[in-house]
């Protein structure tokens, strides 16, 4: 955008190559595309599970976690290293290495005839997205100059927000009419069309001057962020003391201690812990950890809810979450205007407020609720994490040196994985203690032997009853049906209710200890 008084001079441009310049917006437009693709992967797969079940493949309940949860953990555990390598090597660099990665897993992922196999192509996917999603926000920093970059981390946002709303619909689409391999394999034509577009379009970008690498930092923080994540995963399945649960509890707490220790005291960390003193990057992480809390726990019990309670298909249920990718994609370019007028902290700490004002009417849900009801409850929860979400990455990226802005874009993305694993394994734990509670009585009436089976979540149970109505005829298997997807609603209450008080928790800090400006690049590049 040519500024009105002229052509822009080399001062505005901060240093940025004019090509590079012009070019900018589709730039941007690519790294969204990336984005969008790693962030959709990590939802659409959930709606292939049916089909994965009665595939050749013949996994068991724990490999169908692992199939599902295995990209997000290696995602996770990876993404600080490999937004220093990136920083270190060339940011492009990792992008398109990463790209390449990711498609060549995906595309392995749809023809694997091992569940094994198939879990350690999707482990390989994860590594592609740690080198992609970094490069994607810290490239936009040598694209866009300081008076646009907000607005651009701002749509940047806005897409990462609207990926796991599209995701399900994507992967309903494909499920419903193509084999269950199609949910992988799509990812790969579409990594091929970024791959090439961020050759042709992103600048090169690395630091100016050569660090050390950090690899006593980075093998702490993977061990530590993969135990963190796998005994958050394992958790609701085994039980939280379980003791490979808390084996892997505690080795995170040792690693990330560790980590926080190491890096204080080595000479060039991989991530300096003075970026924590910042206030704008200490409340960026955690506000960005709180809100995503909300926003997964969100996806989590309203898929399972218009699936199992109101009878959706997994298709249906995606495009029932569209609403909130829309409202996503509008308001997120426009929440640097509303920042820019009355604040930071007003912006942020009014926008997760909406989100737990959204999650408390999600809490008021029955069984045969409307669905625009709904639709109107996803439209308030998107604003408010639209409005909140694009100052909280750009306060991390933008407190950070440019020479570090892979680090800073990694921060900004384990925060999303963290807080997202949290908000599922939290919520998840409520509605299923609840669902066993609430649902024993009737669950009592179900043949003996299959009542084990039908303890374990609604969809056991749903499906049990699927075979009784054959036997038993529809109303009584009807009536048993309803007080099943009751119990199940009963949970969505209390737990929709915590993440509210949660988020609204976040809200109160913000409100205290954001600052509405001024602590922005604290360590000049």
């Amino acid at each position: 955008m040519t500024p009105a008084h002229g052509p822009v001079t080399v001062e505005e441009l901060d240093g940025i190559d004019p090509k590079t310049y012009h070019r900018r917006w589709a730039i941007l437009a690519t790294m969204c595309l990336s984005l969008v693709l790693i962030v959709a992967t990590v939802s659409s797969v959930n709606v292939a599970i049916p089909a994965l079940a009665e595939s050749e493949l013949r996994p068991s309940d724990t490999q169908i976690l692992w199939i599902v949860d295995a990209y997000a953990l290696v995602f996770a555990a990876l993404l600080l290293p490999a937004g220093a390598l990136g920083d270190r090597f060339g940011r492009k660099g990792a992008l398109l290495i990463g790209l390449v990665i990711f498609a060549s897993a995906s595309a392995a992922c749809a023809f694997m005839t091992d569940s094994n196999a198939l879990i350690a192509c999707r482990s390989i996917m994860g590594i592609g997205a740690a080198l992609i999603m970094p490069s994607t926000l810290s490239l936009l920093q040598s694209a866009f100059p300081r008076r646009e970059r907000a607005k651009a981390i701002a749509m940047w946002a806005g897409f990462a927000g609207a990926g796991g709303a599209i995701g399900p619909v994507l992967g309903g689409l494909l499920a419903e009419h193509f084999w269950y391999g199609s949910v992988f394999f799509v990812a790969a034509p579409i990594a091929t069309v970024a791959f090439v577009a961020s050759w042709v379009l992103a600048p090169s970008s690395r630091e100016a001057t050569a660090h050390k690498l950090d690899p006593g930092g980075a093998a702490l923080s993977i061990v530590g962020f993969a135990a963190l994540l796998a005994a958050i995963i394992e958790g609701p399945e085994r039980g939280w003391s379980d003791s490979l649960v808390v084996a892997g509890f505690v080795i995170a707490v040792v690693c990330l201690v560790g980590f926080v220790l190491y890096e204080r005291r080595t000479s060039e960390p991989m991530l300096d812990m003075k970026f924590f003193s910042n206030r704008r990057f200490a409340m960026g992480s955690m506000g960005i950890t709180v809100t995503f809390f909300g926003m997964f726990s969100l996806f989590f019990l309203l898929t399972q809810y218009l699936q199992y309670v109101q009878g959706y298909s997994a298709l249906g249920a995606g495009v029932r979450g569209l609403p909130f990718a829309a409202t996503m994609i509008i308001v997120s370019p426009r929440a640097p205007h509303i920042a820019a007028r009355i604040g930071a902290k007003k912006a942020v700490g009014g926008g997760m407020a909406m989100l737990a004002a959204g999650l408390v009417m999600m809490s008021f849900i029955a069984i045969d609720t409307t669905y625009w009801y709904i639709a109107a409850c996803l439209v308030v929860i998107a604003y408010g994490v639209g409005a909140a979400m694009p100052s909280l990455s750009s306060g991390i990226v933008q407190s950070v040196p440019l020479h570090k802005a892979g680090v800073g874009s990694a921060v900004n993305d384990t925060t999303r994985e963290v807080g997202g694993a949290i908000g599922i394994a939290v919520i998840g734990s409520i509605v299923s203690s609840i669902y066993r509670s609430n649902a024993a009585a009737t669950i009592a009436q179900f043949p003996e032997q299959l009542q084990g089976m039908a303890r374990i979540n609604i969809a056991r149970a749903l499906g049990i009853l699927d075979v009784i109505e054959q036997q038993a005829g529809p109303v009584a298997a009807g009536a048993l049906r309803t007080q099943v997807r009751q119990a199940f609603v009963d949970g969505t209450h209390v737990a929709f209710r915590v993440g509210a008080a949660f988020v609204a928790i976040g809200a109160a800090i913000m409100f205290v200890r954001l600052p509405d400006g001024g602590e922005h690049h604290a360590h000049p590049g």
